[in-house]
Order: C-alpha cells, then sequence, then structure tokens
C-alpha cells in the first residue's frame, strides 16, 4: 500500500481505515455486541427518562470508553494470537491485563448509569 502523504485526503483515507475497523470491531466480536447493544438500551432509557444535557455527556462519555477500551483489549488479544497461537503463561497474563481494562471501564460504566437512573427509577 502506498502511503499518501497529502494532508486532507491522507486523513480522510485514515477516517475510512478508522470507519473499517469500528464497524469490524461492531459486527465479529461477540463481547462488544453485546456492549453495544447495552448502549442502544441506555440511550433509548435516556429519552425516555429525558436525561439532562450533562447527564447525556457523562453516559456517552461512559460508553465511549468500555467501547474503545475493548477495541484496544482485542487487538492486544488478535496479536498475542499471532505472535504465539499455542497457550503461554506470559501471552496469558498479558491478555489478563487487557482484560482486566476492560473490567474497570465496564464498573466505571456501571456506576455512571446507577448515578443517572437509580434517582428517576426508585424516585429518591
Amino acid at each position: 500500500m502506498i502511503q499518501d502523504k497529502r494532508f486532507v485526503s491522507g486523513r480522510i483515507k485514515s477516517v475510512g481505515f478508522a470507519a473499517k475497523g469500528a464497524y469490524k470491531l461492531v459486527t465479529t466480536e461477540h463481547s462488544v455486541m453485546v456492549q453495544f447493544s447495552i448502549m442502544i438500551i441506555m440511550i433509548v432509557a435516556g429519552f425516555y427518562f429525558n436525561i439532562s444535557r450533562e447527564e447525556w455527556m457523562i453516559q456517552v462519555l461512559a460508553f465511549g470508553l468500555v467501547i474503545a477500551v475493548e477495541g484496544l483489549n482485542t487487538a492486544v488479544e488478535k496479536i498475542a494470537d499471532f505472535v504465539h497461537p499455542e497457550f503461554h503463561d506470559k501471552i496469558g497474563f498479558i491478555k489478563d491485563i487487557a482484560a482486566g481494562a476492560v473490567l474497570f471501564a465496564a464498573f466505571s460504566a456501571i456506576a455512571v448509569g446507577t448515578l443517572i437512573y437509580a434517582p428517576k427509577i426508585f424516585n429518591f
């Protein structure tokens, strides 16, 4: 592949590659499919409960965090599997750490969702 050294057309191509990667992530990775589905449900809930502009901003950041970290986790796993297809303790350790990062992001998103929606659902 020849690298496009022109600024504008190079950036447009980069966005195209990123969109292709995002599509592959959402359509091929089961954990991302689940997280993406939860994101859609939470968007519907946001409209239903008429959450504030600030709550929307925080919710969108939480979605972005989880999906982005999951994408990085997937990339780490794919690279690790490519480099060392058989089980190896060090590769397992690396993959566990990447998965742990996703867990931190997911817990943060759950906390955000709880802080936004619990008062609306339970009226306190």
